[in-house]
C-alpha cells in the first residue's frame, strides 16, 4: 500500500484546524474511509493474503538472533597496527573474516615451509 502523506503545518494552521474541529491525525477520516481495494495493477501495492501474513509471522518467530551455536571460533583481543586495521576496515563489512583468512594463509605457508625444510634434511 502507498504510504501516508505527511504535510507540515505552521502553528497558526494547526490552531485554525483545531478550532474548525479537524484533528491533526484525522482519525475520524481514516475510520470513515472505505476499506482499501487493490486496483490489480501495481504488485507492490497488493495487500498480503492471510496465508502470506501467517507465513511471515512464522518465519519471524523461527529466526534466531545472535551468534550461531557450536562455532569453533574463540573471542580474543589483539592489538594491530592502525594502518593494517584501517586497510582491512576500508574494504567494508567482513574485515574480521578477511583478517582471519590472512592469518590462516600465513599459517599454512609456515606449515608448508616447515614440511619442506624437514624433507630436505
Amino acid at each position: 500500500m502507498s504510504g501516508s502523506k505527511i504535510t507540515s503545518m505552521t502553528r497558526a494552521e494547526l490552531a485554525s484546524a483545531r478550532t474548525a474541529g479537524q484533528s491533526r491525525t484525522a482519525v475520524a477520516q481514516v475510520r470513515a474511509a472505505p476499506p482499501y481495494v487493490w486496483d490489480g495493477i501495481d504488485e507492490d501495492d497488493r495487500p498480503l493474503s492471510r496465508e502470506e501474513m501467517q507465513a511471515g509471522i512464522e518465519a519471524a518467530a523461527r529466526r534466531r538472533r545472535g551468534r550461531p551455536a557450536g562455532g569453533d571460533k574463540e573471542s580474543t583481543t589483539i592489538r594491530l597496527d592502525r594502518d593494517i586495521l584501517n586497510t582491512f576496515r576500508a574494504e567494508g563489512p567482513g574485515w574480521q573474516t578477511r583478517i582471519n583468512a590472512a592469518l590462516r594463509e600465513w599459517l599454512e605457508g609456515r606449515v608448508e615451509s616447515a614440511a619442506e625444510a624437514k624433507s630436505k634434511t
